[in-house]
């Protein structure tokens, strides 16, 4: 089974992308940034933006219908290494008890110059869960 859900944020339709695609028990968001309403919010801060994308990720994952305990697996790409410690500080304070395998890689850039992180998540829950 393959399911997909949609947040309404402005890019999906624009660019033909679902925020959470489930197949079986593997839920997986597509890259969230700190966009809220359409709007880049917490220009300027690595942490801010990080705990913003993240949030977005966690409750479409949700609404989805994987909580939070069952992310498995983050992936971080920040634009400045120099960066790394505020992602990571965010990042622990989302999962910390969850502590799934994570990633983080510098990238020469997003999509919008303010935008200082994106993340991706997975998920697995219900059909196939081990």
């Amino acid at each position: 089974m393959i399911a997909r859900y949609s947040s309404g944020g402005p890019y999906e339709e624009r660019i033909g992308y679902s925020r959470v695609v489930r197949a079986g028990g593997l839920f997986i968001t597509a890259g969230c940034t700190s966009v809220l309403d359409g709007q880049l919010v917490h220009p300027g801060d690595p942490f801010e933006q990080t705990r913003t994308a993240f949030g977005i990720g966690v409750e479409a994952l949700a609404s989805a219908g994987c909580p939070i305990e069952n992310v498995v697996q983050t992936r971080m790409y920040i634009t400045d290494r120099a960066h790394a410690d505020e992602v990571g500080r965010a990042h622990q304070e989302v999962f910390g008890e969850v502590r799934p395998a994570a990633t983080m890689v510098v990238v020469a850039g997003l999509i919008d110059p303010q935008m200082l992180v994106e993340v991706e998540l997975v998920g697995r829950c219900g059909a196939g869960r081990t």
